[in-house]
């Protein structure tokens, strides 16, 4: 193993390049159109375009991925997290291809990836499970018939999703079918394929997760747990490491659940099993992502472990360098850094980055895929870098996330930071560690405002348009000023800008602002239909998630402006309503 292709981008990217770096290796990465300048472009050796932006177009392309490889020499390859990473018919490509898989053996990935057949081996190893369908479920009526039977609220889980995409949760009946679509659509979009299953679901409970290595030789490792409770629309936000506040009996059920799943599975590679800690204190098995997860670090920082270097040497068929579970070393936080707008419902929102502070100091580890002048494209998820505290007990690692996050600061676009300051600052995280995977949306309580410069009533579109050229091998995204689009010509301006025909600036109250930038996924009410105020009326998706917007009054909805597939801008007018 010589050279790698990083089959990914962002945050993610950057830090399997460094590693790459570490190792002597390497490394070959590729791109999208909007990501022609991306950090990871230039994070590695050599990189080369996928020739489109759309993630069907780009990263989820397995032809372009493999084409690539044989252009460039790759003779290994890394996917990541996200996209193909638990893609099994990716991961037998690379091996046909005669190229090294940084991964587990598809058939692991096929049937830990599937969360049905998941369940099903947690099952022979003996795990603790919550009941669940057999299989997927065809329609929605198979998931209201799953719910009447075992009780509300369910979980409607993409079979091949993960990271919160193309899962809805259900407490009434008369949604199931929404959630259902919906379900079926982001793991569509996020994954490529829309099988879902259907799961009871336990009403506040912790999620703990312990990271497994496992290699060619029959060795399994626990390399440590996690707690990833803090979530918003089922996304972790704030993980730690190890998971605080279990006692010695639960910690030894998720151990050795994790090792009987992984050995039941002939599982090698780096991998995450995931468990449920319900109020009561019982634990039940929830997946197994079969990949390297976005909250690695915090394992890396507390037990000494280079996660990614020891992929590497599983995939050229050395042992673990560690042969027993390793004790943790202190306490790590990680705070996920969005592109979300916490005043505004935490809405996914692209830009661009105007500045970045970084803070420094003793225990601070920054994953980051952004500089000043980055695009945070809405084609991609809002993740741009990750802040990693790490102290000598969970108190110091408190007190020094709370100075790092004072001076960590972001222009340009609204991000997660004001959460994370004041998330240190409620006690039911720092104190009683009340914590639950519903919390932010139940009990947790603070005051951050929407802030007024990403207001999308006063949101004001930009008025370049944009061209992608081809520069010795290398797609570059050219921009051009309004007064020079004459010259692209109108349409083609038009369809730049990522304006709907129609989609333009409130000039009047009886417009329905988009308060995002993305594409229209569907209407919930036709035209001619009475609405009241705060009724859904139209689902829009950026960055992999769907948002509903409401109706901002009541009235008769006379006109639609925009249709499903459309893009638009935040503050564009997708329809208006009569009295």
């Amino acid at each position: 193993m010589h050279k790698i292709l990083i089959a990914n981008r962002g945050e993610i990217a950057v830090r399997i390049a460094s590693a790459c770096a570490d190792a002597g290796l390497a490394s070959v990465g590729v791109y999208a159109d909007g990501d022609a300048d991306a950090v990871h472009v230039s994070a590695v050796d050599e990189a080369y375009s996928l020739d489109g932006r759309t993630p069907a177009e780009t990263y989820l392309d397995v032809d372009k991925i493999l084409h690539i490889a044989k252009r460039s020499g790759a003779d290994a390859v890394h996917p990541g997290y996200g996209f193909l990473s638990e893609n099994a018919d990716f991961a037998q490509a690379i091996l046909d291809a005669g190229l090294t898989w940084i991964g587990p053996a598809p058939d692991a990935i096929l049937a830990l990836g599937n969360k049905v057949t998941a369940r099903q081996l947690a099952l022979r190893a003996g795990a603790p499970l919550v009941a669940g369908s057999d299989g997927p479920v065809a329609n929605a009526a198979e998931a209201r018939s799953f719910a009447e039977t075992h009780g509300l609220p369910i979980a409607i889980k993409a079979a091949f999703g993960g990271g919160g995409r193309g899962l809805k949760v259900v407490r009434d009946l008369d949604a199931v079918e929404e959630a259902f679509d919906s379900a079926v659509r982001e793991a569509v979009t996020a994954f490529g394929r829309g099988e879902c299953f259907v799961e009871q679901y336990l009403d506040r409970p912790r999620h703990v997760e312990a990271q497994v290595l496992a290699d060619n030789f029959g060795n399994v490792v626990i390399v440590g747990t996690r707690d990833c409770s803090l979530q918003r629309r089922h996304q972790k936000l704030v993980e730690e490491a190890p998971a605080p506040f279990l006692t010695d009996e639960q910690r030894r059920t998720i151990y050795e659940a994790a090792r009987a799943i992984c050995r039941e599975a002939g599982y090698t590679g780096a991998g995450t099993v995931e468990f449920l800690v319900a109020e009561s204190g019982a634990i039940a098995f929830l997946e197994v992502n079969t990949r390297l997860q976005v909250e690695h670090p915090i394992t890396e920082e507390t037990s000494g472990v280079d996660l990614v270097q020891e992929q590497f040497k599983i995939a050229q068929g050395l042992p673990l360098t560690l042969m027993a579970d390793p004790e943790p070393r202190g306490h790590s936080l990680e705070f996920r850094i969005n592109a979300e707008d916490v005043g505004r419902g935490y809405l996914p929102t692209p830009g661009i980055v105007e500045s970045i502070t970084i803070p420094t100091g003793p225990g601070i580890r920054l994953d980051s895929g952004i500089t000043a002048g980055s695009e945070i494209s809405g084609d991609f998820d809002s993740l741009m870098a990750k802040l990693i505290v790490t102290g000598a007990d969970r108190q110091q690692a408190i007190r020094r996330a709370r100075r790092a996050l004072k001076s960590f600061t972001i222009t340009g676009l609204p991000t997660l930071l004001p959460f994370h300051r004041a998330v240190l600052e409620s006690p039911d995280f720092t104190e009683t560690f009340s914590i639950h995977t519903r919390w932010i949306e139940t009990d947790f309580k603070h005051d951050i405002p929407a802030d007024p410069v990403f207001d999308p009533n006063h949101y004001t579109p930009s008025l370049s348009a944009e061209m992608p050229l081809e520069i010795d091998g290398k797609r570059v995204a050219v921009r051009f000023p309004a007064s020079f689009a004459s010259f692209l010509g109108q349409n083609q301006q038009h369809e730049t800008l990522g304006l709907a025909e129609g989609a333009r600036q409130a000039t009047d109250d009886a417009g329905i602002l988009s308060p995002m930038s993305g594409k229209v996924v569907k209407w919930l009410v036709n035209a001619g239909e009475p609405v009241e105020e705060g009724a859904p009326l139209v689902v829009l998706e950026a960055m992999k998630m769907e948002s509903v917007v409401p109706a901002p009054r009541t009235g008769m909805l006379v006109e639609l402006l925009v249709l499903a597939g459309d893009s638009i801008k935040a503050g564009a007018v997708l329809g208006r309503l009569g009295s």
